[in-house]
């Protein structure tokens, strides 16, 4: 084989690991899409009277009242219901972007920035915020992957002068027809 030969083999070989790479990487996609699927963040009132469940998103689920949460009026109904949506919402943002921080990585350090977010909404601290997270995981150290990108720097072609292809090449287009 011709060095040309063996280099074209060679990085052909580095551009099928790099998508082997990229396969091994994304297989969990299909986990973390049924994880968010199944998200579930659910809150009550401080007095018990009202629950919120919600999904993914932060769509609300469901929405349930005590006969004493109904006796308040409606003012204090609503009150409580916005305070209690509020915080069912929060709480599945926060579990969404651990679930996505979890699967993808901390690239974006996509929980911080909920969690400030949030504090700034809700007039709290990111650390109270930070304490109504699951327990975390340890994270899952990306840094030694490649994604399509070779795994050394490609070797440079031979070089002395023009190789046998660049000769097929120029004569092909140097004949006249």
């Amino acid at each position: 084989m011709t060095a040309e030969f063996e280099h074209l083999v060679a990085e052909f070989e580095r551009f099928r690991a790099g998508v082997r790479n990229a396969d091994d990487r994304f297989a969990g996609l299909g986990t973390m899409q049924q994880q968010l699927a199944g998200l579930r963040a659910s809150a009550s009132s401080a007095d018990g009277g009202v629950t919120v469940v919600t999904g993914p998103g932060g769509a609300v689920l469901d929405v349930e009242f005590t006969e004493a949460a109904l006796a308040k009026g409606p003012r204090a109904l609503s009150a409580t219901l916005l305070a209690t949506l509020r915080e069912a919402v929060g709480e599945a943002a926060r579990r969404q972007a651990v679930i996505v921080e979890e699967n993808m990585g901390d690239d974006l350090g996509l929980v911080d920035q909920v969690l400030e977010t949030q504090a700034v909404a809700f007039g709290t601290t990111v650390e109270e915020l930070r304490a109504k997270l699951p327990e975390e995981r340890a994270p899952e150290d990306f840094s030694e992957q490649r994604v399509l990108r070779p795994a050394d720097p490609p070797a440079a072609p031979p070089a002395a002068g023009p190789s046998a292809g660049d000769r097929f090449l120029r004569n092909l287009f140097d004949e006249e027809d």
